[in-house]
């Protein structure tokens, strides 16, 4: 997996690119057929150690999907970092903001790694 440019796009957007799976597949395994789930999961632990994040956290298997690949330690990298750990918190019902995500539905779904 060769995630470079991947990381040069997202430096160059400042710190935020919108790619599609098709196209992240493409430098991940372009020997694949298809995208599986636990590619996805080695794709998101390379991004990881690249300090890049997805937005929705866990990737989809569409090739058709779109995610946002933030750099961690930008100011939204770390505000989706924590949003995550919210939603995690709150899947397990131990959210400390239990109205939070009654007003902001949509992003429990997206958040949850």
């Amino acid at each position: 997996m060769d995630f470079t440019v991947i990381a040069h796009a997202v430096e160059v957007d400042d710190g935020i690119k919108l790619l599609s799976m098709r196209f992240i597949k493409k430098y991940a395994a372009p020997d694949r057929q298809r995208l599986s789930a636990e590619l996805c999961e080695e794709i998101a632990k390379e991004l990881d150690k690249l300090g890049l994040i997805t937005l929705p956290r866990r990737l989809p298997t569409s090739e058709n999907a779109s995610v946002f690949v933030i750099e961690k330690d930008s100011a939204l990298g770390q505000t989706v970092a924590v949003a995550s750990a919210l939603a995690t918190l709150d899947r397990l019902g131990q959210n400390p903001l239990p109205w939070l995500f009654e007003n902001y539905s949509e992003a429990r779904t997206q958040l949850i790694p």
